[in-house]
């Protein structure tokens, strides 16, 4: 499992360098939210689809000690030979990541939910439906996409705030199903968190965020002095510092560049497997820090549909591609992945939500180290008993 959690940080980087690309300024999402809803859709693929999706998952076997391990794995078959064997260890990392979020309580309000919303008069296979409650916590909800599309939608989207704290409206948009549609899949991820220790609000300032080196903007900047857990990376002229939450269990880590213009100089000298490293308690170390933390609120949306077939996933979407077995039926294919995010950062702590909803068609210096965050930086925040990264964000205009 601890191969599958790394492999949930590399899919999330790898989503995260296409998307800065795409997006002027702040880019924030949801790691964990996102390749949950695609494990479901691996749930139901076969042949070049589901290898692709392994590929940009990096949950692809390559040894043939592993081709022999799995192909002695017992047999779930859902429709034409495909075997669940081949994927199961992924769906156990979801199944296991819900569990675990599950036992956390009260602690920390921390939510992962899934759903299936299907056109009542289509017939799906009872098997995936089995498996994607099994191993998704997903139950499937009968709806009239046939005749009533748009009260659907607007259903599908209440649901959604409802599970977000009303943080994520609108994820389909006007005009987005239609009588075409047969499922709508949804993983919703929502956080809120108190920090361990609070700012004090009285001691949050005004104070100057430097976009680059000649452009700046007016934020209110929370300040504390106490310890946390800071490291300096070796031969990357940057550092790092973890917030923890009440609950031990999630933190909140921010990278933040030496130079005010040297976020994009490093991103690519920056690597899953350091940030794993580095962010590791083994290489962390506890110091006097004089943290300075500008509030803030940041939304992204996007369509993920495109960014996934740059990172390896040219089939799923692709109409004449699609290797599908939800259904008994043929045709029916993923051909629409939209995200939504919000995060907020206050001297309380944090409030973060996420949703992703893919839509099914048929085709027809001092005694205090200083961490002063006045210019653009990278930050994230960690379920450490999976080691899965919930939402990772960008923060570069306020």
């Amino acid at each position: 499992m601890e191969s599958l959690g790394a492999a949930n940080i590399q899919f999330g980087f790898d989503l995260f360098k296409v998307l800065k690309k795409t997006e002027n300024g702040n880019v924030f999402f949801s790691p964990v939210g996102i390749s949950t809803a695609i494990g479901m859709i691996l749930l139901g693929t076969r042949g070049a689809t589901a290898s692709q999706l392994q590929k940009v998952f990096h949950f692809a076997k390559d040894t043939e000690d592993s081709r022999i391990k799995t192909r002695e794995k017992e047999d779930i078959r859902l429709k034409h030979g495909k075997r669940i064997g081949e994927t199961e260890e992924i769906h156990q990392y979801f199944q296991k990541l819900l569990t675990d979020i599950d036992k956390l309580g009260n602690e920390g309000e921390l939510n992962i939910t899934n759903r299936l919303f299907g056109e009542k008069t289509y017939l799906f296979l009872q098997k995936y439906l089995d498996y994607v409650e099994k191993y998704y916590h997903a139950s499937l909800e009968p709806v009239d996409f046939l005749n009533a599309p748009d009260e659907t939608r607007k259903k599908i989207n209440s649901w959604v705030e409802s599970q977000t704290n009303e943080r994520i409206k609108d994820l389909f948009p006007d005009g987005s199903l239609s009588s075409a549609t047969k499922l709508v899949l949804i993983n919703t991820v929502y956080f809120k968190g108190q920090w361990d220790r609070a700012f004090k609000k009285e001691d949050t300032k005004e104070e100057e965020f430097w976009l680059n080196k000649s452009t700046s903007k007016t934020v209110l900047m929370m300040t504390q002095r106490h310890p946390f857990s800071f490291m300096l990376p070796e031969d990357l002229p940057a550092k790092i510092l973890g917030i923890p939450y009440k609950n031990n269990g999630l933190q909140m880590f921010v990278l933040l560049p030496d130079d005010i213009d040297g976020l994009e100089k490093i991103i690519d000298r920056i690597t899953p497997e350091k940030l794993v490293e580095w962010t590791s308690p083994g290489h962390m170390e506890e110091k006097n820090v004089n943290l300075r933390l500008p509030r803030l609120e940041v939304e992204g949306s996007y369509d993920l549909g495109p960014v996934l077939s740059t990172v390896g996933l040219e089939d799923a979407f692709v109409e004449s591609n699609a290797d599908c077995s939800v259904s008994s039926l043929s045709g029916l294919h993923a051909d629409k992945l939209l995200h939504r995010s919000f995060v907020a950062i206050t001297e309380e702590g944090t409030e973060a939500a996420a949703a992703t909803g893919i839509r099914f068609n048929v085709s027809s210096a001092s005694a205090y180290e200083d961490f002063h965050c006045n210019h653009p930086f990278l930050f994230f925040i960690r379920h450490s008993d999976s080691n899965s990264i919930l939402f990772f964000g960008k923060f570069s205009s306020p």
